[in-house]
């Protein structure tokens, strides 16, 4: 395990990693003590919690009829809870996550009523952690860093309502110095912190994939180690995300249950028994030799035509392997694809994450995996809570150097028009108001996907941005492009597979001052800013920029995707 070196700040610090996962969520943390090395603890006692605690807690809420959150987490497990909740017809809300996925982000989703459940962890900390725990909560709490872990999947809107969210909830105040306490990491990310700090060793020349197999989606990242000496990893291959986590078993077995009792006086027992298959037969399957059991009533309960006898439902192995099998298709897929697409041999595959306990899930993929040459291993250690204490460990050892575009950027422009290119005589042109020939619907590639990126490297194109009136903003759409094209020229060309990034608008008055007045050929008069567009991509979240020289002086305006959609 790496060596961590002694904070070097100069006033007491903490960070929160908040892993708010489909099913099940959970809070690490670590105190920042000026030249004493930072450990990181995992919260495990939250409210309404049995005694004994747990490092998670279900992503699960209750609303009254009024909307008002009424439970959360564990509370939403009380009897009495429960009671309350079926007399009073509250609803129960689970899975919400998976609103906020990038298909779905025309959905609205109050997210930030889940991150208003967390703030009890203040109160772990203040009653277990130090002995003057409240005050010393009340020294650090304007100097939180708060890490956010997310699916490799999501990109800057999903950041976007995630920021928003802890802002309403009041976890950092909504200015720039308070937005920037507020990170962001995937979960492959911090699966891979997780790792390292549990004994991962990577020879220089190999290359791993980390698989995050959790409620709602499965995470896959692919790294190699670039410098051994100083534990420095590189991704290798785009990171990917599929929506193939444990719930999507749990849905597979609810189906089964439907077909088999629809019609029978166990028909309205269904969601009961897919809850009791859910929290014990499908973590205990370990065999498609052998039968399952799901027991869900009491002795009573007998109907030996359905297999049911003392309360409980027998399955065949098979049939919940049945189950299971999507979930370990889409996973398969997504190793052989990342190892296809990764710059080094693949030789390793590490599972965390809650759905990588199921020893069935483990022992198939070991299977299928062997077969393709591949070796598959977990942790010892708590695979569940992988994620949160990952994103500690994100903020404290900084092991991933440079990571690798997902998709291609870019805007949209138009170019000078060239009579030699076939396409562009095809396509025709207008007289901009510089009085050129410009053809229009261009992308301006700004940074291909696929590409290796360090975390201060810069992708910057030049432009021109033409105006009758002088210019006092300028506003510019970050562009992404989605499809299989390696180099997309033509918005209106697979046009499906574009949509905005971000938009970014810089206040252009003060140059504007300078601009010197230009008259087209037929005598009118215009203005011409000459600008670049920059990018920066090295770290988890996209930053857009627009610069511009005043003076002789580069000028820029500096916008983070996440904080603009």
């Amino acid at each position: 395990m790496p060596q961590r070196k002694p904070f070097a700040g100069t006033q007491q610090g903490l960070v929160l990693a908040i892993d708010v996962g489909t099913t099940y969520s959970g809070c690490s943390f670590s105190v920042l003590d000026p030249g004493v090395v930072p450990e990181i603890k995992g919260v495990t006692r939250f409210p309404a919690q049995a005694p004994g605690g747990s490092s998670k807690i279900p992503s699960v809420l209750y609303y009254d009829s009024a909307g008002k959150v009424r439970a959360v987490g564990a509370e939403t497990l009380l009897d009495t809870v429960i009671e309350q909740a079926e007399d009073e017809q509250w609803t129960k809300v689970e899975w919400f996550k998976l609103h906020l996925r990038p298909k779905s982000s025309k959905t609205p989703l109050r997210i930030h009523q889940q991150i208003l459940s967390l703030p009890p962890d203040k109160t772990f900390i203040e009653e277990t952690l130090l002995p003057d725990g409240r005050s010393f909560w009340e020294s650090v709490k304007d100097r939180i860093v708060f890490v956010l872990s997310h699916p490799n999947g999501w990109e800057g809107r999903q950041q976007s309502s995630m920021r928003r969210a802890a802002v309403l909830a009041g976890l950092a105040p909504d200015s720039p110095e308070g937005q920037n306490r507020i990170l962001f990491v995937t979960e492959g990310e911090a699966s891979l912190h997780f790792c390292i700090n549990n004994g991962l060793t990577v020879q220089e020349d190999e290359g791993i994939i980390i698989v995050d197999a959790g409620g709602g989606t499965i995470d896959l990242s692919a790294y190699s180690v670039s410098n051994t000496d100083t534990n420095a990893f590189e991704e290798i291959s785009r990171s990917e995300c599929c929506f193939a986590g444990s719930i999507f078993v749990t849905k597979e077995s609810r189906v089964y249950f439907e077909d088999k009792l629809q019609g029978t006086r166990f028909e309205e027992d269904v969601p009961r028994i897919t809850e009791c298959f859910d929290q014990t037969t499908k973590l205990q399957f370990r065999d498609s030799d052998e039968p399952s059991y799901v027991k869900f009533g009491g002795l009573r309960d007998r109907e030996p035509n359905l297999d049911i006898r003392s309360g409980q439902m027998k399955i065949p192995g098979t049939i919940v392997a049945r189950f299971f099998q999507p979930s370990v298709n889409a996973m398969l897929k997504a190793v052989v694809e990342q190892r296809r697409e990764a710059r080094k041999a693949i030789t390793t595959v590490l599972l965390v994450g809650g759905f990588a306990a199921s020893p069935f899930m483990f022992t198939k993929l070991k299977d299928d995996l062997g077969q393709l040459g591949l070796s598959i291993h977990r942790p010892d250690t708590h695979v569940n809570k992988a994620v949160a204490d990952g994103g500690v460990s994100f903020y404290l050892d900084h092991f991933v150097s440079s990571r690798v575009a997902r998709y291609s950027y870019g805007i949209k422009c138009s170019k000078i028009y060239q009579t030699s290119n076939p396409e562009h005589r095809r396509r025709g042109f207008h007289n901009s108001i510089a009085g050129t020939f410009q053809v229009e619907n261009c992308f301006s590639l700004i940074l291909q996907k696929g590409v290796q990126i360090t975390e201060l490297q810069e992708f910057r194109n030049p432009f021109v941005y033409y105006s009758y009136h002088r210019l006092q903003s300028m506003t510019e759409t970050i562009l992404e492009y989605r499809g299989i094209d390696k180099d997309p020229s033509w918005i209106d060309v697979d046009c499906n597979m574009y949509s905005t990034a971000c938009i970014v608008t810089a206040d252009t008055s003060k140059i504007s001052a300078t601009l010197v007045p230009r008259r087209n050929p037929t005598g009118y008069e215009y203005f011409q800013l000459n600008f670049d567009v920059v990018l920066l991509f090295g770290l988890t979240e996209l930053k857009a920029q627009i610069a511009w020289q005043e003076n002789g002086v580069e000028k820029r305006f500096v916008l983070s995707l996440s904080s603009t959609v």
